[in-house]
């Protein structure tokens, strides 16, 4: 639709005019910084930072019914800046212009019902919300798409030039920095670092395909991400991980979307994240808290995080129930099939500490909880997934995990209606699958494949063949009629499928 077929009162409100103000907020000593140059930890303490809106009120002179009118009609608008997670500009960035956004197709991936029987299985009404369909396959390309839009604006105002972007990666966050600094290029170069062979070759191949100069590092992420935080604090690079607060923006479009989709009604809403450096579920939070403080939505959906039991310093944290006592204390990992999680030391947990608060706060109960799970669940569920009709990743396993955890100690109600966030595609993980299959997970992953839920091709060679088909040597006449007669009755009696009768 064209913005003059557009209803009258709609119309001054289709192309964002909100004046943000935006300025970087630290998490301890609380003090305040622009935005014109790229901070990553409060120069004075050290601490996270969060991007807040000092004009945000104002957001508040225009009604909830008003804002959801905005959303549903912006669908209709054939204005790129507007298609992905900008359609929501005045919540994430309000003070980049549309000539400097960058939009790839990222954002308004599907939310995908789990069929009936698998819901029967479960017990639960849930969806898959396919992060996977984002355009390097994973839902890091929400937050590049707003961190990589920051920076293009930076360089357009001359703030910025001869970028390096850099950033630690378990595989996902290499591939979205990757791509979506390589289309900024030659302005835009990136590079990034990952812990050797802890990578799957489809994540490598991803950022290696981008560009990007790739560095193989012995350890794990957490050093890795030792590594690129000396490199931001000693030289000049833009870092790309979640510590950048900008990746916090544009990962709230998430929330936003789920609000959209669900007609912005949230009652019996769960919202079921895996964690791994903590970014995504920090950014879900605050999406709800500012949709619900603005009227946009009228409840907070209650929201579990799941982790891996090879990896789960979030959820140990939570598990002293008296505030006042919580200490965090970081983890060794152990290997994990969901490896986005396999974090022992989460940047991003003095956010998540800050916006729980904040969250069942403004709820006035508890909204916000945490499970663990094991790697044996972990890939079971996804499998069992994916047999009906889904495509998780090991994190949307993960996910599902989370669920079943969450039902069994009681944080499930049976009127709740549950979206499982499935971080990346399938694809990107097949190697855990292949080895579930053909049994071979090494001892540290504490896997037993469910011989239900393993699957492997059958290889069809009929023995009393004399022939059959060779690679440029295709079979002809009686020799292929036999060939494909003998092939058809094997595959038949395996299947045990009848003949179709004859009505000559």
């Amino acid at each position: 639709m064209k913005p003059h077929e557009f209803p009258e009162d709609i119309r001054p409100y289709l192309q964002p005019s909100h004046a943000g103000k935006l300025i970087y907020r630290c998490l301890g000593c609380k003090r305040e910084f622009g935005i014109d140059r790229l901070v990553y930890v409060c120069p004075s303490c050290g601490q996270v930072l969060l991007i807040c809106d000092q004009n945000f009120s104002s957001l508040k002179d225009i009604s909830g019914t008003l804002w959801r009118r905005i959303f549903d009609y912006r669908r209709m608008l054939n204005v790129p800046a507007l298609k992905g997670i900008y359609r929501y500009h005045e919540f994430i960035g309000p003070i980049i212009p549309f000539e400097a956004v960058i939009y790839l197709g990222e954002g308004h991936t599907p939310m995908v019902e789990a069929n009936l029987a698998l819901q029967k299985k479960i017990g639960v009404r849930f969806f898959f919300k396919n992060d996977g369909q984002n355009p390097s396959a994973s839902f890091k390309d929400r937050g590049m798409a707003s961190a990589l839009s920051y920076i293009n604006f930076m360089v357009q105002k001359g703030h910025l030039s001869d970028v390096l972007a850099i950033c630690a990666s378990t595989g996902d966050t290499s591939a979205a920095a990757a791509l979506y600094a390589s289309y900024l290029q030659p302005r835009v170069k990136s590079a990034v670092l990952l812990p050797h062979k802890k990578v799957t070759p489809q994540q490598l191949s991803q950022s290696l395909g981008s560009g990007a100069m790739v560095f193989e590092i012995p350890g794990v992420f957490d050093d890795c991400m030792k590594v690129v935080e000396a490199l931001s604090e000693s030289y000049n690079v833009a870092l790309l991980n979640s510590k950048n607060a900008w990746r916090i923006l544009g990962q709230e479009s998430y929330s936003y979307e789920i609000a959209q989709d669900l007609e912005y009604d949230l009652s019996n809403t769960v919202v079921v994240l895996p964690i791994g450096n903590a970014g995504n579920i920090t950014a879900v939070m605050s999406g709800f808290l500012k949709f619900f403080e603005t009227g946009i939505i009228g409840t907070l959906p209650k929201i579990i995080g799941v982790q891996s039991e090879h990896a789960n310093p979030v959820y140990r944290y939570y598990l002293e129930p008296d505030a006042d006592k919580r200490k965090f204390v970081p983890v060794t990992v152990k290997s994990s099939v969901a490896q986005a999680a396999m974090i022992g030391n989460p940047v991003s947990m003095p956010r998540v500490i800050h916006l729980v608060k904040h969250y069942n706060e403004s709820d006035g109960r508890r909204k916000v909880f945490f499970v663990d799970v094991s790697e044996q669940n972990i890939m079971d569920c996804q499998i069992t997934a994916n047999r009906n009709g889904h495509i998780a990743c090991t994190h949307g396993g993960e996910s599902l995990a989370g669920l079943l955890t969450a039902k069994e100690r009681g944080i499930i109600d049976p009127q709740d209606i549950a979206i499982l966030d499935s971080t990346a595609h399938a694809l990107k993980f097949n190697g855990f699958q292949e080895m579930y299959f053909s049994q071979q997970f090494p001892p540290d992953y504490n896997i037993s494949p469910n011989q239900d839920l393993t699957n492997a091709p059958v290889y069809i060679h009929p023995q009393n063949l004399d022939k059959v088909p060779e690679s440029g040597k295709p079979l002809t006449g009686d020799n292929l009629k036999r060939f494909v007669e003998e092939v058809a009755k094997e595959i038949a009696t395996i299947l045990e499928i009848k003949k179709i009768r004859s009505y000559s």
